[in-house]
């Protein structure tokens, strides 16, 4: 809140928000928490593409769906591709994100294969797909900027 109050009396934050307003069409903003069971995102070399995945669940089903993941990930960690689980604690809710890294689309593929390979992945996500309303898929790629790249 303090942060907040100071922006109201700062011109230049003042100027940019009503430019911005002028380009944006629409907005959502999320609060999220990481998952306990996910490693923390940690900065890492590049050059590798990010797949944001993020499924929408059932009311009700948060707990259920970390249970299953807190197993599940294990089967996803050998090559350091999970990056992150987060989930929504303000914003619409119950909306659930995992951040994968992967060299190209190719390790991607590789990689996703593989985990339907090992006993145990099926039964995972056997149990977490009914959990899920709605589901999606993002390739993005890093601005140099970032810490991940």
């Amino acid at each position: 809140m303090d942060c907040m109050n100071k922006l109201k009396n700062n011109k230049e934050y003042l100027e940019f928000r009503k430019e911005r307003s002028q380009m944006l069409l629409s907005r959502r903003n999320q609060l999220l928490l990481e998952f306990s069971f996910w490693n923390e995102p940690q900065p890492r070399a590049g050059p590798n593409i990010y797949e944001l995945r993020t499924y929408k669940l059932k009311p009700g089903t948060m707990i259920e769906w970390g249970n299953n993941w807190a197993r599940a990930i294990k089967y996803r960690q050998e090559n350091q591709e999970a990056v992150g689980g987060f989930f929504s604690q303000i914003g619409e809710l119950y909306v659930v994100h995992h951040l994968w890294a992967y060299k190209d689309l190719q390790s991607r593929e590789e990689t996703r294969n593989a985990a339907w390979r090992k006993r145990g992945w099926d039964e995972n996500v056997y149990y977490t797909v009914p959990l899920v309303r709605h589901m999606e898929s993002r390739i993005m790629i890093p601005l140099k900027i970032s810490p991940l790249q």
